[in-house]
């Protein structure tokens, strides 16, 4: 189904089926999934069950066509049980988006059917050691050697690089390109055999990396070798020099989704604190009862509406088709600090429980920083926001 024929009724039992998992299935495993780090296989098969890899990309080849606004929806109800399953789902969604706005036809219809079922499942591979922000001053080379193109370098934080077995790799086909921008392109790289799990020839990982939160996916190093691959098939949209617009509209909706999963955040941080500030007693009576504590309530209620609105807005506009990179920035700088604000005050209210492991708090106290840096730091989202201001109202 599409998302222009999707009724409300069909997206409330697709919200509600999203919910009943949760319930039955993520949540009496999860703080144990993440406090051990593990890679949560049987939730990811779920996943694929409920189509949640295929969600935005269109029916014709496979998936459900859903629009931004009920996506955001649901990452938002999935992050406030156990935000990094939204990553599974949305890092491999970002590279589809690239295929399906940009690829030709021929590559949509290799990828796309493979990448809706979850049977290849990916990731976007931007950064690198010492390009993040600035895409411009990657390293990574692909080179045109008849009809495939030799790759060399290595990309770094890169979410479902280990678990996954596909890459959209942002690389530079021309070096020499004045400006950079016009010299890069997008790859679809194949890391592993999706029958098997080997690595194919010239890519390998580097160590899984250690993180402060979002456990449980992985996030690691990818290191291409004179690794190979059809030109044909994988350099998206069949012309060199176009990588640039690609990532940073692909960019887009990965920034929608971070708003989308720091309101999730705040939510639970919320929910939580309006429950425990109701049992827990001080002094005779229910912290609620409380200025201080009802000064913090009221803040955080405030601000997680205002950031779920935030949402609303940027999802709508990218249903309609418009530019939405200062909405987007938008949503994402003020829900992430939305997110590290409500975390916060619910270690507060909670006190000692907040701190500990067998409450949901410092989970979420953990994971929230992470919204402030992915898909752009907040810094750079307050330029993106100031420079389109700017120029959306000439004088």
């Amino acid at each position: 189904m599409t998302s222009e024929v999707m009724t409300p009724e069909e997206e409330v039992m697709i919200l509600d089926s999203i919910e009943k998992w949760l319930t039955q299935k993520v949540k009496p495993v999860v703080m144990q999934l993440e406090h051990d780090d593990e890679y949560p296989h049987e939730l990811v098969e779920d996943m694929k069950e409920l189509g949640l890899f295929g969600a935005l990309i269109e029916p014709e080849f496979g998936g459900l066509g859903m629009s931004a606004s009920l996506y955001s929806k649901i990452v938002t109800l999935i992050s406030s049980e156990w935000m990094s399953l939204s990553g599974v789902f949305n890092s491999h969604l970002m590279m589809a988006m690239i295929v399906q706005k940009f690829g030709t036809q021929k590559q949509k219809e290799h990828w796309l059917p493979k990448f809706a079922t979850g049977e290849i499942r990916g990731a976007l591979g931007l950064t690198e050691p010492d390009a993040g922000t600035d895409l411009q001053a990657i390293k990574t080379k692909a080179t045109r050697v008849g009809d495939k193109y030799v790759v060399e370098g290595a990309k770094t934080w890169i979410t479902n690089c280990i678990e996954g077995s596909c890459v959209a790799l942002f690389v530079k086909t021309d070096p020499n390109a004045d400006p950079r921008y016009k010299g890069m392109s997008i790859l679809i790289t194949q890391t592993k055999n999706p029958e098997t799990g080997e690595p194919l020839p010239g890519v390998t990982n580097g160590k899984k990396l250690e993180k402060l939160g979002y456990k449980g996916i992985d996030s690691g190093e990818l290191i291409y070798k004179d690794y190979e691959c059809d030109a044909e098939l994988c350099l998206v949209g069949g012309e060199e020099g176009k990588g640039f617009y690609m990532a940073t509209g692909g960019l887009e909706i990965g920034r929608i989704n971070v708003a989308a999963r720091s309101v999730g955040i705040a939510k639970r941080a919320l929910a939580e604190s309006v429950a425990y500030a109701q049992s827990r007693k001080t002094m005779g009576k229910p912290i609620c009862e409380h200025q201080a504590i009802q000064l913090k309530l009221g803040e955080m209620a405030a601000k997680t509406r205002a950031s779920e609105l935030l949402v609303e807005d940027a999802a709508r506009l990218y249903d309609a088709g418009e530019r939405v990179d200062m909405e987007a920035g938008m949503a994402k700088y003020f829900a992430s600090e939305t997110a590290v604000y409500c975390a916060t005050e619910a270690m507060r209210i909670h006190g000692g429980y907040g701190y500990s492991k067998e409450y949901p708090i410092e989970r979420l106290y953990r994971d929230a920083p992470l919204m402030c840096i992915g898909e752009g730091t907040n810094e750079m989202q307050r330029i993106i926001i100031s420079k389109q201001l700017v120029k959306r109202n000439p004088v």
